[in-house]
């Protein structure tokens, strides 16, 4: 898998699945700019990928955000290839008859709405040089629904079904748009859970184990490659045996 010549948006690229990414993509040509809501942690990031990459302070629920944060990566790198949606928070646990009625929308901004204006930003640019490879991070969560869960759980199921259905409209171009659906992996989102949960979530994992950063970028690497020439509209598995559709 090359990818010179080549520009990579990665959002939630500053760190977990998203900085795995952006390093595995960079040691391999692309070019990245890398989007997230820290500011400094993402330029540190880019920083430490190197001078192929830049940073991009960004908040994926507003869409002026986004909009500003395309059009400064169009002037710096003129193009766009491959788009990684990784941006994403967890949230409390709680059941739903208590849930923070404000916190669920929060995630619901963030989880789906974040992934609908990335997607939405950067399709144009896509369809314009009729090639482009969009992945977005989904979760086991969105097939099977976590207790005490129901704000990620449902917004993860309904990223699923976003990448499903702009899957189908681009299907005609050179465009691939899936998604994976991992297992949890150890990263700051688990300061979000209660122990619990987390204890929950590794009970239910066929393999024994989470998922490993670098598992999860040779499956999205690849996925946003030019091998990847005809697989679009799909959710790939990446939960250890667990999932069992």
């Amino acid at each position: 898998m090359e990818f010179s010549d080549q520009v990579a948006i990665v959002t939630g690229g500053a760190q977990g699945i998203g900085g795995a990414v952006a390093q595995r993509l960079a040691e391999r040509g692309a070019r990245l700019a890398i989007w997230d809501l820290e500011g400094d942690l993402a330029v540190q990031t880019a920083g430490d990928i190197g001078g192929v990459a830049f940073a991009c302070a960004v908040d994926v629920a507003n869409w002026d955000s986004v909009e500003s944060a395309m059009q400064r990566t169009l002037e710096t790198a003129g193009r766009v290839d491959i788009c990684v949606n990784s941006a994403g928070i967890a949230g409390s646990n709680a059941p739903l008859l208590t849930y923070p009625v404000e916190e669920f929308r929060r995630i619901t901004e963030i989880n789906l709405l974040g992934t609908f204006h990335v997607n939405r930003a950067v399709v144009p640019v896509m369809e314009a040089q009729n090639y482009g490879r969009i992945l977005n991070i989904a979760s086991v969560a969105g097939k099977e629904g976590n207790p005490n869960a129901s704000a990620y759980s449902a917004s993860k199921a309904a990223v699923i079904g976003l990448t499903k259905s702009l899957g189908k409209e681009l299907a005609d171009k050179d465009i691939a748009v899936n998604c994976v659906t991992p297992a949890a992996a150890r990263t700051r989102i688990f300061d979000q859970m209660s122990q619990e949960h987390i204890d929950f979530m590794l009970s239910k994992i066929p393999r024994g184990r989470f998922l490993e950063l670098g598992e999860a970028a040779a499956m999205i690497c690849w996925l946003v490659s030019r091998e990847n020439s005809f697989t679009t509209g799909a959710a790939f598995d990446l939960s250890g045996g667990r999932a069992t559709y």
